[in-house]
């Protein structure tokens, strides 16, 4: 007996000693693979910066220039919420579901832990918010196998401690709901909110905040979009949680259950990532001043992740007449264009073979992304072309909303050559300041931006500068009189429109009705130099032709630089680069770059600026642009028409005190126009969405856009050219008709100039009187 009592004490000790031994061991191992782990010795942990600044990327959010956001730049859809926004409701099903003793441990549960261990995991992973927070910050996507796993998962227990010696609970939670991917470029809980139900995160109600914690397990697995069903018993676990700890009565808990899954689902497009004509241009200039900033302060900012706030000088509600009055002119453009082309076997194109239409439609079909995959497949250019026959089922852009039709991919290349296009800017005259941007009539359909990446012919809507030229360069004024006989300039014989030639003919006149043989023979006695470096000090950087059929508008330019150039006329004789960037701040406001005008010059002088003002007052009240009067516009308006060869381009480009706004109209391809020049003039294809505008920001007494403005006369000015038509009109006759030379000889320019100066001195003696 006794030796058997021996025997069980010293097989008691032994276990004991064992116990202890394990549990020691055990202990010192874990206490070392947490020192190894937190020392890095198991894999590189994040540094102290890192952690207390985790990787967070945010979008950064461009505004208005009356602080409207607009959009955003971004690489990841999120957008950072404190945590006063976030409703009770959401914070208690998010500690019910997933951590109920959040607030009391240090970044690991120990109860759950060895919950988790003695389930094997089959009643959780223990997981504790902290460390679902340090796995999203640090340490990624789940492992490929257990061992990777549990080494994933000591990392994440050393970053859940760190996290929370440098965090409160609060902070914790509001980065975990930051942080987290809903699917559907939805990052972030706000981004979720407007996702799935199209409200603001601090607008959810205990259902949809119930919905979105369910979500945390597998956003996969329980998107209530494609499985309502597994939604719904997710979200009743969550409420289950909520009631079972307190957080939820009994009879509320009973009717939330009985409440379906609603859900107003809404993708984040990539409209809100301010895709839109501008963007691009935008772009450029902000990445221009972030490097100018890097350069000078060696601080870096990322468009895309650094949460910046950028300030345009776009007005939303311009921006929304603007386009309102493109779709209100080109819809009803559209149809008479259709109509035209209702008996052309050829449409859209005009004047041209089959065999150049054939060719027009495979340089497109060769742009598309349909042509590469079956390029990338194999298929020779003849399978390619039967392919691109075949009807499918195809979204057409229409003027009334977008319409889906069974329309093969060749037939819809012809369509959409058909659609007529347009281009708009708008500029406030002494800053430059761009106010409105239209690229074009769709971005979804058609991303090429007319403004400024479309050069196109633009016609007579140049010879302002080519009369700025002439009385900057020659000292001409309004009423110099040139000639309009016909004639020849080496091989090149310019023609007017209508026809007519004969008789003299002064600028004012020459320019209110786009003379053609007016302006061929300013440029015979310039030259096409002066012209061309005018119009490079005005803004044009485009390549010029030295032809002298560039008088004529034969050059290929972009609306955003004719609108520039047309804004130093409004500016007085002051060049100021058109801009949208207003400034740009960093996510805690501190200023990174504003916007200062270093591209200001002076091109000629105010007295100049005037004058050409004046001659293109006349274009209106007179001119080719006088069907303004038929919209009821009051006030100093000025501007210039622009119709190019086979009427493929219509320009327009008006001016009021402020403002400076340039308009094309054409079609993609320059075989697609109008046959009548009725039809597709400027005055008739691009002055009419001008003339919408100017009304809508007339009639908006919140701007500061209205027809009570006046183009300020310069001290200097002589007024007596405003009336040296009259006075000199019998005279001038009578030497028209003594002398009708092809060129104004320099006896000529001598008379002109001796007689223009007595009348001045003439003038000044009697106000001297």
């Amino acid at each position: 007996m006794y030796k058997k009592r021996t025997k069980i004490n010293s097989y008691f000790r032994r276990l004991i000693f064992y116990f202890w031994f394990l549990f020691i061991i055990g202990i010192s191992s874990i206490i070392s693979i947490f020192y190894a782990a937190s020392k890095g010795y198991l894999g590189i942990l994040p540094s102290t910066k890192d952690i207390e600044n985790p990787a967070m990327k945010v979008g950064s959010e461009v505004y208005d220039s009356n602080g409207i956001l607009l959009g955003r730049f971004f690489s990841e859809n999120r957008t950072l919420i404190s945590y006063q926004q976030l409703p009770k409701d959401l914070v208690n099903a998010l500690i019910a579901k997933e951590d109920i003793r959040f607030k009391y441990h240090s970044g690991i549960d120990v109860k759950s832990f060895l919950r988790a261990i003695l389930s094997l995991g089959k009643r959780g992973g223990g997981s504790t918010i902290s460390q679902q927070l340090a796995k999203l910050l640090f340490t990624g996507p789940s492992a490929k196998n257990k061992l990777q796993r549990i080494h994933q998962k000591l990392l994440e227990w050393v970053m859940a401690i760190e996290l929370e010696k440098r965090y409160t609970k609060e902070e914790i939670i509001t980065m975990y709901y930051n942080k987290f991917d809903f699917l559907y470029n939805a990052k972030g809980i706000e981004t979720a909110a407007h996702t799935y139900f199209n409200k603001k995160v601090s607008e959810l109600n205990l259902g949809e905040s119930a919905i979105l914690v369910g979500m945390l397990e597998n956003p996969s697995l329980y998107n209530p979009r494609n499985y309502p069903d597994r939604a719904k018993k997710q979200r009743n676990l969550v409420l289950y949680q909520m009631k079972k700890y307190n957080f939820l009565n009994i009879d509320k808990y009973q009717k939330e259950l009985k409440k379906p899954v609603k859900i107003n689902f809404k993708i984040q497009k990539k409209d809100f990532e301010l895709l839109t004509y501008y963007g691009e241009f935008l772009k450029k200039e902000i990445q221009e001043a972030l490097d100018e900033h890097e350069e000078k302060t060696g601080q870096k900012f990322d468009l895309y992740s650094s949460g910046l706030k950028i300030y345009t000088s776009i007005d939303a509600k311009m921006q929304d007449y603007a386009e309102k009055a493109v779709k209100k002119h080109l819809s009803q453009l559209q149809i008479l264009f259709n109509r035209f082309q209702r008996t052309n076997k050829n449409a859209p194109f005009l004047n041209i073979s089959k065999e150049k239409t054939k060719r027009i439609l495979i340089s497109a079909m060769h742009r598309t992304s349909l042509y590469q995959d079956l390029k990338q497949r194999g298929l020779t250019e003849k399978k390619i072309i039967e392919e691109f026959q075949k009807p499918q089922l195809i979204k057409l852009f229409t003027w009334n909303g977008t319409k889906e039709v069974f329309m093969s991919p060749w037939n819809f290349i012809r369509y959409q050559k058909s659609i007529i296009q347009a281009g708009m800017v708008s500029v406030e005259s002494s800053t430059g300041f761009i106010k409105a941007w239209v690229g074009g009539i769709d971005f979804n359909y058609f991303q090429y931006d007319h403004v400024s990446q479309t050069q196109r012919q633009v016609g007579s809507v140049f010879k302002p500068i080519l009369y700025a030229a002439a009385i900057n360069e020659l000292h001409y004024n309004p009423c110099t009189k040139i000639s309009n006989e016909k004639f020849h300039l080496g091989k090149w014989t310019p023609r007017n429109s209508n026809g007519k030639y004969g008789g003299f003919i002064t600028l004012k006149d020459g320019l209110a009705f786009s003379i053609n043989t007016i302006s061929a023979r300013l440029i015979s006695q310039m030259t096409p130099g002066p012209v061309i470096n005018l119009a490079r000090k005005m803004g044009i950087e485009s390549i010029i032709p030295k032809h002298p059929s560039i008088a004529l508008g034969s050059a290929d330019l972009t609306l955003y630089e004719m609108t520039g150039a047309f804004n130093t006329f409004t500016n007085y004789g002051i060049y100021v680069k058109p801009s949208i960037l207003v400034k740009i701040e960093d996510e805690n406001e501190n200023l990174i770059k504003e916007h200062i005008d270093l591209s200001r010059r002076q091109v000629f002088n105010e007295e100049v600026g005037y004058i050409m003002l004046k001659l293109m007052q006349g274009v209106v009240k007179y001119g080719t642009a006088k069907r303004l009067k038929s919209y009821n516009l009051t006030g100093d308006i000025a501007g210039k028409t622009g119709t190019t060869n086979e009427n493929s381009d219509g320009w327009f480009i008006g001016m009021i005190p402020n403002l400076t706004t340039g308009v094309w109209v054409g079609w993609e391809d320059r075989f697609s126009h109008f046959d009548s020049i009725k039809l597709g003039q400027g005055a008739n294809m691009a002055l009419p969405i001008w003339a919408y505008y100017i009304k809508s920001l007339y009639k908006d007494i919140n701007l500061i856009y209205h027809n009570k403005l006046l183009f300020q006369k310069p001290k200097n000015y002589q007024s007596y050219w405003d009336y040296c038509d009259e006075i000199h009109i019998k005279e001038e006759n009578e030497i028209n008709e003594e002398k009708k030379e092809d060129k104004i000889n320099p006896l000529k320019k001598m008379i002109d100039f001796d007689r223009n100066l007595n009348f001045k001195k003439n003038k000044d003696h009697e106000n001297d009187k």
